[in-house]
Parts: structure tokens; C-alpha cells; sequence
């Protein structure tokens, strides 16, 4: 299933598809913000919660212009301002590539409390086009162009006709030196929990060709209409290349998104350019209820072109819009699978390969300091391992090196860490530390950097897992100082992996060039493909170099395993495996409307 899920880019990939909604625990940002837990708590005793959860939608207009050969690259990072005057960071939204008038997908979450004023900031950024290929949440503000600053207080959008807000942009803290920096409407709508979404596959035929030299790169975006009559976004497809006959991964709308089946939905057809002025191919209106007629009758809905050759009157277009597939499924969320006996496994594997140099020397990146300070061997082994323990009930973890000559004096590209023949796992995260240790004393480092033996072995651990517990899902985690040199090994190794229950882990410690490692993580539309052609059926992989994270405000745990739960949610639901349904009626209640 296409789309980002809370490690949104700009470019060419899907958005608010797949994971939004109640299908992901929503982060806890302050002491005011709506918890799951919390909630619960209250509703069990018959206690109404005090607030109401808000989704903010974003657009702006007029933006400032800090790029010289294209347009700014805008994203904003919403603020509550606290008491001590202090602000706390609520969200960001995904970049949108050169544009001035900018329509953000991504939603910001804020508990809305009737009692409390609850003041808003806004700040406008043009991110720097080489941090296109990095999460919003590890970017560096103080590295990004400041555009603009738009502030509120909650109860103002809430209380406004139409719940929107328009607010002037001007400098930071108020200074109003600059003029004319734009304006950011702030759209504010309750959130309905609700487990219903249908799942819906697109595809085009006969599009009008918009490019010269090649074909039109289309993708579609989808629109709710609110209730003033205008429209807020809620997902765009991936961009299909080169392409007059697109067929669109998979989308899955929840009832939050599309409200009701019968509330009309604006499906627009735009021609993908990279300077951000995207050619509208043409647009339709049409409601759930009425893709759905479309999937059961097998017929295409034609695009129309507004014309105002034709003072207003609408074009009927050639090129028509088709529905593959329509299903309506209830999604259940992370907490319902872990709460009801579905586990994580992990695994771990370590670089013993040359380039990390001598271990008995400071400088060495598997330097074991005396005074107990860790290695980022060491700490990316405590770090993702101490999350993830908690989710395996046995605590016995598969522990490998590869890349080291092993005492029979062979280069091996996957050997057992505790130097054990027969038994590949360690017991609990102390265990793999132990072994690691050890190892570092009885296997000479060599080379080359090889993951595709490791990979394929998890793998396989996870296959045979298929005949006996559907309830397991596995994690490897991969820690490597070097760029892959089996990269079209690795790749086949991972197309095929991506059937499996196994996500892949990979932290980049030291100072190499990691940019080979990224086509490995497929958070660029760039889907895994192997030797054979195959593409990958999912996105398995979360490649995130340490350097990177280390001094910033997301932890190495974090930029790692914030995908893990939407890639074991796309797996689960596609295969259709659900959560125990018993538990699942009391969690439902839960999360009943205010």
C-alpha cells in the first residue's frame, strides 16, 4: 500500500494514504493533549472527557519567495505557546515542492479544551532542497529559511463561520518590518473516531498528454468539500511516470477523512512537474457512494476541464477515471494487535567488517571504552532493543555478525554473535550486548559489507514463523559503518522479504557516504525492484545514518521505529488478519464520539 505515514517529504510519493486516521496512537505532546490511555480511564467510569480532538488543515497564499532559480519549498511547524510562555512543537506538514500557494495534506492534532486559552503559533519554512530526502521530524529548523510567523488562539478557528481562520504572516514575535509575507488559513474540524475506511485501487485511460518531449507524470488528489463550499485535502496518489494509462497503488480512505459516503469528494488529475506548477489534466466530483456504483457497474467517470473559452461552461474530456477495486474494511489499530498476543521479534546483526577499525583503539567505532561510555555500536543495540523487548514475550533474541573472519579462520557474512555452533539466540538486550563483546575479542574484522546472507536468514526465521503463529511479526536490525557492496543482492533479498511478517532496521554508524543506503528505505516512491523485475510488495526498510540524529530532538530509537507500526499495520490488514474481536468491542468504546 502506497503513501507516507508520519515520515512525510515533499516530491512525488503519496500522502495521507494508507495510515491516517484512527490507525495509528496519536503522540502525546503536553499534559493538555488527548491520551488513548487517559481516555479510557474516564470513559470506564462513565466520566466524559473535557475536551474535543481537532484536526487543523493548513493552506497558505501569497508565501514569500526566499528561492532564486525556483520557488520556496514550504512547511509549517504549528505551536502551543505555554504558560511560561515557552512553545511546544504540536506537528509539521509534509514539504510541498515550489509553491507560493501551498495546500498541506498533513493535519495537525490539538486537544481542544473549551476552559483553557489555548494560544496558536504558526511557523512558515522553505526547507532546503537537499533535506528533501529526510523525515520533517529530524529537520533542523535553524537550518531551514524562516518565511513567516501567523498566531491565534484555538477558540478563535473554532468560533470563526466555517471553523477557518485567515491569518497575515509577519516576522517573528510580532515585528511587522516586512510587509506582504502572505497569509495562512488555519481549517479546523472535530475528529471522528471511526474504524470504518474503504480501501480503493484508480486507474486512468486515454489522459490528455500535457508534455512535450515525453508524457504527461500523473497523480491524483482528493478534496472534501466542507460546509462554507470550500475543499480541504485529504490524500494525493504517488505520481505515476510517463504514464497516459496510470493504475495507482492501493488507497485507503478512513470515514474520518471522507466523513460520509455520500459527501461530495473533488478528484483532480494534475501532470506532476518539478518546479511545482503542475498542469491540471482534469477534475470530477464525485461522492464514495458514487465510486463505489462506479466499481459495481464497471464503468469510467470522464474528467471535465473548467473553459473559460466557454464563458464557464465545463469541456468533457476524453480521459476517464476507473475504480479496480472498492471494499470497505474496519481498521484496527496498532494497540489493537499488541494488546491482544501479537509480538515483535528482534533480531540484530553487526559490522565486523575492517573499515571500522582496530577495536583496541579509541578511534575504532566498536571501541569498547573502559569508563562505560557506549560505542554507537553499543548504543543503537541498547536503544532500539529496549523499545522493542517490551513486545516479545521470551525476550530471546537471533544475534549475528557478518563481515568478520570467525576462528576457522573463513570470511563469514553471517555467523551466530555468541560464537555458539548450534544456537543463534541470546537471551534479552544484555545478552546481545555480551555477545557483542565477546565477539570483538575471537573474530578479526575484514570485509566486504555483504547483508544480503542476513537478511535472507531472517527471512527464513520468519517464513517457517507462517506455518505455527500468525501472531508474530519480526524485526531485524542491521548496524553497518559501510555503504552495502551486494546492493542488487540486497535488493532481491528485500523484494522478496517484503512478503513476509519482517521489518528491517538499518542504522549508518561513522562517517561514510550513506546516500546508496537511502535507495534501500523506499520512502521516496522509489519501490524496491529486483533482478528479476519483481517489485517489492511493501516498504520493509528504515535506514536512518546516526550522525544525523545525534544532537537533534528525535532520538536514534525514534527516527527508526516511527514507520515500524504502519509497515506491521499494512502487512496485517494485507493479509486480512485481525485482532482478537473481543477486545476489540470494549477498545471501540473507547473512542466513541464526545
Amino acid at each position: 500500500m502506497g503513501g507516507c505515514f508520519s515520515d512525510v517529504r515533499g516530491g512525488k510519493q503519496a500522502v495521507g494514504v494508507g495510515l491516517t486516521g484512527p490507525s495509528l496512537p496519536p503522540m502525546p505532546t503536553s499534559d493538555a493533549a488527548h491520551n488513548d490511555a487517559v481516555d479510557h480511564f474516564f470513559r470506564a467510569r462513565g466520566i466524559q472527557p473535557l475536551f474535543t480532538q481537532l484536526e487543523l488543515s493548513l493552506s497558505g497564499s501569497n508565501l514569500r519567495d526566499r528561492d532564486i532559480i525556483s520557488k520556496s519549498d514550504p512547511m509549517v511547524v504549528a505551536y502551543t505557546k505555554k504558560r511560561d510562555g515557552t512553545l511546544e512543537e504540536l506537528g509539521r506538514t509534509e514539504v510541498i515542492m515550489n509553491s507560493l500557494d501551498p495546500a498541506w495534506i498533513e493535519k495537525i492534532t490539538v486537544a481542544y479544551h473549551f476552559e483553557i486559552v489555548q494560544p496558536l503559533i504558526f511557523h512558515v519554512y522553505d526547507v532546503d532542497t537537499k533535506y528533501y530526502n529526510l523525515p520533517v521530524k529530524t529537520l533542523k529548523l535553524n537550518d531551514q529559511e524562516f518565511l513567516g510567523e501567523g498566531s491565534c488562539v484555538l477558540s478563535e478557528i473554532v468560533t470563526k463561520q466555517g471553523q477557518s481562520l485567515t491569518l497575515d504572516l509577519h516576522n517573528r514575535n510580532g515585528n511587522r518590518g516586512l510587509k506582504n509575507l502572505g497569509k495562512l488559513t488555519v481549517h479546523a474540524e472535530e475528529t471522528v473516531a471511526s474504524r470504518n475506511a474503504i480501501e480503493v485501487i484508480f486507474h486512468c485511460s486515454h489522459l490528455e498528454n500535457k508534455d512535450l518531449f515525453s508524457k504527461s507524470d500523473p497523480f491524483l488528489r482528493i478534496s472534501r468539500i466542507v460546509e462554507n463550499g470550500g475543499s480541504v485535502p485529504i490524500c494525493k496518489t504517488e505520481v505515476v511516470d510517463n504514464n497516459l494509462n496510470p493504475i495507482w497503488r492501493p488507497l485507503c480512505l478512513t470515514m474520518q477523512q471522507f466523513v460520509s459516503k455520500d459527501n461530495p469528494l473533488v478528484i483532480e488529475c494534475f501532470d506532476f512537474n518539478s518546479s511545482g506548477n503542475h498542469v491540471l489534466i482534469g477534475k470530477l466530483q464525485k461522492s464514495v457512494a458514487d465510486l463505489e456504483k462506479l466499481h459495481k457497474q464497471k464503468t469510467g467517470a470522464s474528467f471535465i476541464l473548467p473553459s473559460s473559452a466557454q464563458h464557464g461552461h465545463e469541456k468533457v474530456l476524453k480521459g476517464q477515471l476507473f475504480v479496480d477495486q472498492f471494499c470497505e474494511k474496519q481498521l484496527y489499530s496498532f494497540i489493537d494487535y499488541v494488546s491482544n498476543g501479537f509480538e515483535f521479534n528482534f533480531m540484530v546483526a553487526v559490522d565486523f567488517t575492517a573499515s571500522n577499525g582496530n577495536p583496541r583503539t579509541p578511534d575504532s567505532l566498536h571501541y569498547i571504552d573502559p569508563s562505560g561510555r557506549f560505542n554507537a555500536y553499543q548504543q543503537a543495540i541498547m536503544e532500539v532493543g529496549e523499545v522493542i523487548q517490551f513486545y516479545d514475550s521470551d525476550r530471546r533474541f537471533p544475534a549475528w555478525g557478518f563481515g568478520g573472519r570467525t576462528i576457522d579462520g573463513t570470511v563469514s557474512h553471517c555467523f551466530n554473535l555468541n560464537g555458539s555452533a548450534s544456537s543463534i539466540e541470546v537471551e534479552g538486550v544484555q545478552g546481545i550486548m555480551a555477545a557483542y563483546a565477546s565477539a570483538l575479542n575471537h573474530v578479526a574484522l575484514a570485509g566486504p559489507t555483504l547483508f544480503g546472507q542476513v537478511i535472507n536468514n531472517a527471512a527464513e526465521i520468519a517464513r517457517q514463523s507462517l506455518s505455527y503463529n500468525i501472531r508474530k511479526y519480526f524485526v531485524l536490525l542491521i548496524i553497518t559503518d559501510g555503504v552495502v557492496t551486494d546492493l542488487q543482492e540486497t535488493k532481491d533479498a528485500l523484494v522478496r522479504a517484503s512478503d513476509l511478517p519482517l521489518s528491517i532496521l538499518i542504522v549508518g554508524v561513522g562517517g561514510a557516504d550513506f546516500k546508496q543506503m537511502e535507495i534501500l528505505d523506499a520512502d521516496n516512491s522509489c519501490w524496491l525492484e529486483s533482478s528479476t523485475g519483481r517489485v517489492a510488495t511493501r516498504d520493509i526498510v528504515q535506514f536512518v545514518p546516526m550522525r544525523e540524529v545525534r544532537g537533534g530532538q528525535t532520538s536514534v530509537v525514534q527516527a527508526l521505529l516511527e514507520e515500524l507500526p504502519g509497515q506491521f499495520l499494512t502487512y496485517m490488514r494485507s493479509r486480512d488478519i485481525k485482532p482478537n474481536a473481543v477486545n476489540i468491542a470494549q477498545t471501540s468504546a473507547s473512542h466513541a464520539t464526545i
